[in-house]
């Protein structure tokens, strides 16, 4: 009896030791059941996530983004049977802000092998991890599927979608072949296939017994099988050498309506793959929906408004002379216009040539896929668009990126440029004094070039919060001779003056950042006063704050838009500020720069015309 209550003693201080681990870990500690309901959530998570213990234990954590939760099934899947996956990826807190964190997620099992659940190690993860994690996967990954599903969309014969189902499947899974079942009654029907014998077309297998009702039964959406659990029982085994089978459900209508297998016989699977499964299953669902609709509207006529309406695609059907005849629930929900309002007229937004297929915007900002086809037998036209919206943002997000990048070295290499005119041009007419001062300055906006691209390639993101800046102390009275001087080469109908106030004090911040803010404030200065005249650039301390102002004689801005110039891809329309051309992120990119180092820049009409820029610099502490 004194060895048993050893024995309990020292199983009790384990376990107590265990969680006093986990209690005082610096990291989010997070455990799920198999239902996905918590079971450990330590203080770290607390403060992390803001949810107290008591709010979340026993219930499913509203911490995923719908739109991660592909990403997070996948993970969750890939290591069933063991093993570890770290991602960088982002989550929501309490009050609704999304953080990026870097998760190392583990299965847990009992003593016997059962699944007890998932255990995640949350980390703060670092700019480069996310700038590496979410350009490289996030928009490559829809990039791949943004084209997969526009072809998928332009087809609207059911057998031909559900060929090129399967063939994107192995192209973008590296699967070693892959099929598509469908659903009927209790029974599964392979009715495409890739890299597998032709005679498999048509078999038939009981729904319950298969992969597909386990998966049915479990909730899931995707799966994975391996070489341990009945693989050599299934029609899948006339692959040689086949080790391991994801599987991904599509819904019709909501429906479970058949599901694809991805078949690996040579190369491993990963979280990756799993996430694209799920992803082009959910968008195989609704190809074959609109050919299964488009289908039923040529052979069923009388069937075809409840068809139409149930879609989750706007549609509308136009008779010969492009008037509007049909326009279900979905359509009036996408565009905002009612069906009493369309029907008798053209539609609200352009129409593709059938076959064809055309991405648009609409007033209230929402992108839609718009796909057409023509009905041969009435000469009607069948048009099909969804919301692609988020697609197209997040491919927005990659092309801002590489955008900014680009238009963050220009200014510096429009300097080396300029003062290396100069001196190819006017050797003979400068003094020594004059030539090695515009060979020092080459030298220094190279110099600043090379830190830029640096920075740049470190992962510099524009938004607010999110640039890497350094806060240090300088002389801003230096860097704005400098700056001036860079610019009073470039125009001879400008006059650039500089006036710094006396004993200005230095600021605290960031010296790269501020000298971008100058060169494109100054760039702006000169560009949008075509005519020339005086840019006056003054620097002096106001309220505890350093104020510099860049002011030029210009074509202004226009009413209204003194704010809105600061957005994304956006020029004031005052005049004809339209052909100064570029592609409006200037400003943009300012604003942030100046924000990032707790900073403001805001715009101003000038009397008697032109801008006046202000910028606002905290002094050094």
């Amino acid at each position: 009896m004194t060895v048993v209550g050893h024995d309990q003693s020292d199983h009790e201080r384990r376990d107590a030791n265990i969680r006093a681990v986990v209690e005082c870990a610096a990291d989010a500690i997070v455990a799920v059941d198999p239902q996905f309901r918590v079971t450990v959530w330590n203080p770290a998570a607390e403060r992390m996530f803001g949810w107290p213990a008591a709010d979340v234990l026993g219930r499913v954590p509203p911490i995923v983004p719908d739109e991660l939760q592909a990403e997070q099934n996948a993970v969750l899947e890939r290591i069933r049977e063991g093993g570890q996956i770290s991602i960088a990826t982002r989550r929501f807190q309490r009050d609704g802000r999304l953080i990026d964190v870097r998760i190392d997620t583990s299965v847990l099992h009992d003593g016997d092998g059962r699944l007890l659940g998932w255990v995640g190690v949350y980390h703060p993860v670092d700019e480069a991890d996310l700038a590496q994690h979410h350009m490289a996967e996030r928009a490559r990954l829809v990039r791949r599927l943004n084209d997969i599903v526009a072809d998928l969309n332009a087809e609207l014969d059911l057998a031909v979608v559900l060929d090129r189902i399967t063939t994107a499947l192995i192209e973008l899974t590296g699967a070693d072949a892959g099929g598509f079942v469908r659903i009927t009654g209790d029974s599964l029907e392979l009715v495409s296939l890739s890299g597998l014998p032709d005679r498999m077309r048509g078999t038939v297998a009981d729904l319950r017994s298969s992969l597909v009702g386990e998966l049915l039964r479990s909730g899931k959406t995707v799966m994975l099988a391996t070489g341990e659990r009945r693989l050599g029982d299934l029609i899948w085994s006339e692959l040689p050498g086949l080790h391991t089978i994801a599987l991904g459900l599509s819904y019709l209508q909501n429906r479970p309506y058949g599901a694809l297998y991805a078949l690996f016989s040579d190369r491993k699977v990963g979280h990756t793959e799993l996430e694209l499964l799920e992803l082009l299953a959910g968008h195989a669902g609704v190809a074959v929906g609109n050919a299964v609709a488009y289908a039923d509207a040529v052979r069923q006529r009388a069937h075809e408004r409840a068809v139409i309406d149930s879609s989750a695609d706007g549609i509308a059907v136009l008779d010969p002379s492009g008037v509007v005849r049909q326009w279900n629930p979905a359509a009036a929900r996408l565009t905002g216009v009612a069906a009493e309002e369309v029907i008798g007229s053209p539609p609200p937004f352009e129409i593709p040539a059938p076959g064809r297929t055309l991405t648009l915007r609409l007033p209230s900002r929402i992108w839609l896929n718009v796909l057409c086809a023509e009905v041969e037998e009435t000469g009607e036209l069948v048009v099909d668009f969804r919301d692609v919206t988020e697609a197209k943002d997040l491919e927005e997000a990659k092309d801002l990126f590489l955008a900014t990048t680009s238009h963050e070295l220009r200014t510096p290499i429009t300097v080396v440029q300029g003062f290396a005119s100069t001196l190819v041009n006017r050797w003979d007419k400068l003094t020594d004094a004059d030539r090695r001062a515009a060979v020092e300055t080459i030298a220094e906006r190279a110099q600043a070039l090379g830190r830029l691209v640096e920075h740049l390639l470190l992962g510099s993101r524009a938004g607010a919060g999110e640039l890497k800046v350094t806060i240090e102390t300088f002389d801003l009275g230096r860097l704005l001779e400098s700056a001036v001087a860079g610019f009073r080469s470039l125009s001879e109908l400008h006059d650039v003056r500089l006036e710094v106030a006396p004993d200005l004090p230095l600021v605290g911040g960031d010296r790269m950042a501020t000298d971008i803010i100058l060169g494109q404030l100054l760039e702006n200065a000169i560009k949008y006063s075509p005519d020339g005249g005086t840019v006056a650039v003054r620097a002096r301390e106001e309220d505890g704050d350093l104020v510099v102002t860049v002011s030029d004689e210009g074509v202004g801005i226009a009413s209204g838009d003194h704010e809105r110039i600061f957005e994304r891809f956006v020029q004031g329309d005052a005049g004809d500020r339209r052909r100064f051309g570029g592609i409006g992120l200037g400003l943009y990119i300012v604003k942030r720069l100046a924000e990032a180092q707790h900073g403001d820049v805001s715009a101003h009409s000038r009397a008697g015309g032109g801008t006046t820029m202000r910028l606002v610099l905290r002094p050094a502490q």
